[in-house]
């Protein structure tokens, strides 16, 4: 499985690799690159089944492993070996994933409203069944119905009904199996607490959510008074942060990135 990449800047200059989100693709990222490129070699990665990926197919669950096998060959074939890792939401988890998968590539890890992991085996066993209906209506109804549902949740609730209604036009072409695959094979009830993970890392952990996003700021909450993360950011938005407010994000990723230039 070759994912698609996109680089950015210089190759001698510090790299960041960034994962974007469910529905998404590296696209998403480019507002954010273009601050970046300058002083950080910015490698963007279209997960399977989205953006100039969608012909990959991630079938296998859990299919974290695999991913974070196809994510390090990746980086493999750029010569890319020691990177600092930014990933939203699902690619946040996936980052998550690529930390235990091989810590000693990392310089940092952020991550932008994504969950650990839950703790309970019944939680993942709930969680498998509802995802099992989104992957329903997701393979069997329109896209666009399928788009407004899911922008529906109460995590995207600070979305204007324009910025709602921009999302799903911009959303509307990415469809297919392949996508339903990797909503499955990642889904949250397939993954593991990574508390303990985090607890055990020794390189910085930064987590950003936004203000507006009351699910992701309690877990950002709560990860800093277990002493999990180095540092919590919040700042006024909902779940896409970078979206909603893409200057003070921006701003918050190269101070976070400048005390570990190498």
């Amino acid at each position: 499985m070759q994912l698609h990449t996109e680089c950015h800047g210089n190759p001698s200059h510090p790299a960041l690799v960034l994962l974007h989100g469910f529905l998404g693709s590296g696209e998403d990222w480019r507002p954010l690159v273009a601050g970046l490129a300058d002083r950080y070699y910015c490698i963007t990665l279209d997960l399977p089944g989205h953006g100039h990926s969608r012909e990959c197919a991630l079938t296998t669950a859990p299919g974290f492993h695999l991913l974070c096998q196809a994510i390090e060959a990746s980086l493999n074939r750029l010569g890319v070996n020691h990177y600092h890792l930014l990933g939203y939401s699902l690619g946040g988890r996936v980052a998550l994933h690529l930390a235990q998968h091989c810590p000693q590539r990392l310089h940092s890890l952020l991550i932008e409203s994504a969950h650990p992991g839950l703790e309970h085996a019944v939680e993942r066993r709930q969680r498998l069944q509802d995802d099992a209906r989104w992957h329903l209506s997701l393979t069997q109804a329109p896209i666009g119905d399928f788009l407004s549902r899911w922008y529906q949740q109460p995590v995207f609730a600070s979305l204007s009904d324009t910025a709602r209604a921009a999302m799903i036009q911009a959303r509307i072409h990415n469809h297919g199996p392949n996508l339903g695959a990797c909503y499955l094979s990642t889904s949250l009830g397939h993954q593991q607490d990574l508390r303990p993970l985090l607890a055990s890392l020794s390189l910085p952990v930064h987590y950003l959510c936004g203000l507006q996003d009351a699910k992701f700021l309690a877990l950002g909450q709560q990860l800093q008074q277990q002493g999990l993360i180095t540092e919590l950011h919040p700042m006024p938005g909902g779940h896409n942060v970078h979206a909603a407010n893409g200057d003070a994000f921006l701003d918050t990723i190269n101070t976070i990135l400048t005390r570990y230039r190498h």
